[in-house]
């Protein structure tokens, strides 16, 4: 579709407001729990799709005195925020789901059928609207949510066909508990990736070692240390290194310096400060220091 990234995310967050208002009330109607988990689950991803809005406009944001890195990073505090409810939500829906299983209840199975059935439509058309290839990742990860958005309305049918035909009232509890799964690992994930970022550890798909090895096989640099990689958001990454190269003027080695740039961008690296140092200074080891060795692993002498 020609839709802008935002316009994708606030179409989708309409029609997730209507299906979480249709299952809330349906299930309310129905007795069904599954029916119910299923729109608890579609309000953790209203959520997460208004803060893909909010970090869609907070990201076109310029940096300034205040933040010079930019303002990409508060998104992510909600988002942390997000994950831990999606947490809290699965544990409710485990409870419940134990309380049904020793007390079930009549179900309505036509009406939660008939809802489940208008959540599942909804949720193929908002897979639709957003489509499924993504370069913006932040459009992908609300893709992956309404994926199992899908995946929990087909759950909810399948338990309703089942009651329907058998008889057997467990299969809505057993759904919930199977819906509570998919929102605990989605949680799960969120928090993780969340708190991966704000303690700055080194992002899936880069390794230093790689980088630094590149770095050092280019012409004029001798070593390579006091090493950083680290996300300063989802997909903002920075690189930070001391280069130490043959005795020559910074004029002299500007183009190495350009070229170790170029590579870093070619690698993922959206922002990089290098620090060019004279062979004639030490190396300074305070965090990581890598030296073309010799065959024998001399060590470099500091």
């Amino acid at each position: 579709m020609s839709l802008s990234p935002e316009r994708r995310l606030a179409v989708t967050f309409l029609v997730t407001v209507l299906i979480l208002a249709c299952e809330a009330i349906g299930g309310y109607l129905s007795n069904s729990l599954a029916l119910l988990s299923d729109a608890g689950h579609m309000v953790t991803d209203a959520l997460a799709i208004a803060l893909g809005l909010v970090a869609a406009r907070i990201s076109k944001r310029p940096s300034d005195k205040n933040a010079t890195f930019g303002y990409q990073r508060v998104g992510l505090l909600a988002a942390l925020i997000n994950g831990a409810s999606l947490l809290v939500i699965a544990l409710l829906i485990f409870y419940e789901s134990y309380e049904r299983l020793i007390s079930p209840t009549r179900i309505d199975i036509p009406l939660m059928l008939g809802i489940a059935f208008l959540g599942l439509v909804g949720n193929l058309v908002m897979a639709f609207i957003l489509g499924h290839n993504h370069e913006d990742l932040n459009l992908k990860s609300v893709w992956l949510h309404v994926l199992g958005d899908t995946l929990s309305s087909v759950g909810v049918i399948i338990s309703g066909i089942v009651i329907y035909f058998t008889g057997w009232t467990y299969a809505d509890p057993i759904a919930s508990v199977l819906i509570g799964g998919i929102i605990i690992w989605g949680g799960i994930r969120l928090v993780r990736d969340t708190a991966s970022i704000f303690l700055n550890l080194t992002p899936k798909g880069f390794g230093v070692e790689k980088l630094v090895k590149n770095i050092t096989n280019m012409p004029d640099v001798i070593d390579v240390h006091d090493v950083h990689l680290w996300p300063v958001a989802h997909s903002n990454i920075a690189f930070s290194a001391h280069i130490l190269v043959e005795d020559k003027t910074l004029k002299e080695v500007e183009t190495t310096k350009r070229n170790i740039e170029e590579m870093l961008r070619e690698n993922g690296v959206d922002h990089s400060t290098l620090q060019i140092e004279c062979s004639c200074v030490d190396c300074d080891n305070s965090l990581y220091c890598q030296i073309n060795h010799n065959e024998s692993g001399e060590e470099h002498n500091r």
